[in-house]
């Protein structure tokens, strides 16, 4: 039985990943489990210089789902470089570094340093809606392929990744931009903008008014639009939202993504990652599955 896939160049030894920004750099998550258990891991959101991110609160739980307004606070990549990219490098897995900047110059003078270190692909940020102006660049088709377009030059050695919005109108726009730059790979969905209000003191309960939500809330929503841009491009997808089991896994596998992203489900059980690739195992055995990369995109539309 093979769980193996090559994504965008990454060889993974199965298409479990975690989430940026859910695991910091992995020390974390080190403590509960083996991380070469896992495909790959991708860093939270680093930056040229560190980021001390928004004020508090920053998280509160939501129905079957989790607002955080992080702001993707990070100590910045020369730090990751020397402290934590040698530790994650002896982990036996592949290593995907979530870029992040304020502007288009940020995103291409991280990626410029990222290009010449020992990662196995960049995750370009583009959607955060917890950043003042990073989620400018995600909106719409001249924002995504410009951004992406200046980054794709300086890095020429490492499969480029581009992190999607769900926060527009048509993802498939975004998507198509992202492939005429140039990118490898894109991965969706980022959070979806929202809100909460503690009705005892009538203010928002996050410290920035508005949050991302993530969590199986989101799910559906990611599912459906994993299927759209697998269906608008032709490089491959990397599917999150609300993924906690390997059934959910499954389910966006079947509706395109080459491969998946455990992200508020490592917060509710640091397993939740590990458990996903035994129970996509699982259901291979159970349904004679010989192959995992037979499952992308193999949803049958009424």
């Amino acid at each position: 039985m093979n769980t193996s896939i090559n994504f965008a160049g990454i060889k993974m030894k199965n298409p479990v990943t975690v989430s940026s920004g859910t695991c910091g750099y992995g020390r974390e998550l080190s403590e509960f489990f083996n991380l070469s258990e896992l495909g790959a891991i991708i860093t939270k959101g680093t930056a040229t210089t560190p980021w001390t991110g928004n004020p508090p609160p920053r998280i509160c739980e939501t129905p079957s789902g989790l607002l955080n307004s992080i702001g993707l606070q990070n100590p910045g990549v020369e730090y990751f470089l020397k402290y934590d990219l040698p530790w994650l490098r002896k982990q036996g897995t592949a290593i995907i570094v979530n870029a992040i900047g304020h502007s288009i110059e940020e995103y291409v003078e991280v990626c410029k340093v990222l290009n010449d270190s020992d990662i196995d692909g960049v995750e370009l940020n583009l959607s955060c809606p917890n950043v003042e102006r990073g989620c400018a660049f995600g909106i719409d088709y001249d924002g995504v392929k410009a951004a992406t377009t200046e980054v794709r030059k300086v890095l020429k050695n490492k499969p480029l990744i581009v992190k999607l919005t769900p926060n527009v109108t048509d993802i498939t726009l975004t998507a198509r931009a992202a492939e005429d730059a140039g990118a490898d790979a894109i991965s969706l969905i980022n959070t979806i903008l929202a809100m909460a209000i503690n009705i005892e003191t009538k203010r928002p309960i996050s410290g920035v008014n508005t949050a991302g939500l993530s969590g199986p809330a989101v799910r559906p929503i990611a599912v459906r639009m994993v299927y759209e841009v697998a269906h608008a491009v032709k490089i491959p997808i990397l599917g999150m939202g609300g993924i906690v089991n390997g059934k959910d896994a499954v389910e966006f596998m079947m509706a395109g993504a080459a491969a998946v992203s455990i992200g508020s489900g490592t917060l509710r059980d640091p397993y939740t990652s590990v458990n996903t690739v035994k129970e996509i195992e699982e259901f291979m055995k159970t349904h004679n599955i010989d192959d995992v990369n037979t499952l992308i995109g193999s949803v049958i539309m009424n």
